[in-house]
């Protein structure tokens, strides 16, 4: 997800920079929040004296307690319902860190988000809390895989409950460890999959 306001945008980029982060991930498949009927009941906003931690020092306006819950209006309202591919180009001109975009599920947007110069790809449905209907991810890991053709790192997000369901997604294609070279994408944080994937065993 992008905000509308870019310069809030590269002021998170940057803060991201200065804690050390090595990469971001884009959510590219949600310019628009899911209806959660539980925020709509529960109508919930924050006290006057609370902020959210992510937008402290943003001007990024009041919270509209109107309708539904202010919490999650608040957050809809700053999402920028126009993102497309483009906008993984532009923050590529505002860091060198890499971008790895999340909720990639089929292997055209695969193919598009290497010809935009992702530096990986997570395959992620969000545990279908915002895309009503869509594939578990470990059906649509290998036609992502495919699509990519080695060029860059695909990654699980979700369906993972016991060790078995590691190597499951590792038989597929998903990315794991120094094993497979990525070149110039390679990101340090892959080494420590294996080892993670050994506890799962313990």
């Amino acid at each position: 997800m992008v905000y509308k306001n870019r310069n809030v945008v590269e002021q998170l980029v940057r803060r991201a920079e200065r804690a050390g982060c090595k990469a971001i991930a884009l959510t590219v498949d949600t310019p628009r929040l899911g209806r959660r009927e539980s925020d709509i009941k529960n109508r919930f906003t924050l006290p006057p004296n609370l902020t959210l931690k992510n937008f402290e020092g943003l001007d990024l306006g009041k919270m509209d307690e109107a309708n539904d819950s202010g919490l999650a209006s608040y957050v809809a309202g700053q999402i920028d319902r126009t993102l497309s591919w483009k906008d993984v180009q532009w923050l590529q001109t505002i860091t060198k860190m890499p971008i790895l975009v999340k909720g990639v599920l089929t292997g055209e947007d695969a193919r598009i988000a290497v010809q935009a110069g992702a530096a990986g790809i997570i395959v992620s449905n969000h545990g279908a809390r915002q895309l009503d209907y869509v594939p578990v991810t470990i059906s649509a890991l290998e036609e992502v895989v495919k699509a990519t053709q080695g060029r860059i790192p695909v990654f699980l997000d979700g369906g993972v409950r016991r060790g078995t369901d590691v190597f499951k997604a590792l038989a597929l294609g998903a990315s794991s460890g120094p094993g497979r070279k990525r070149g110039k994408h390679q990101l340090p944080a892959f080494q420590k999959v294996n080892k993670i994937s050994v506890l799962f065993f313990r």
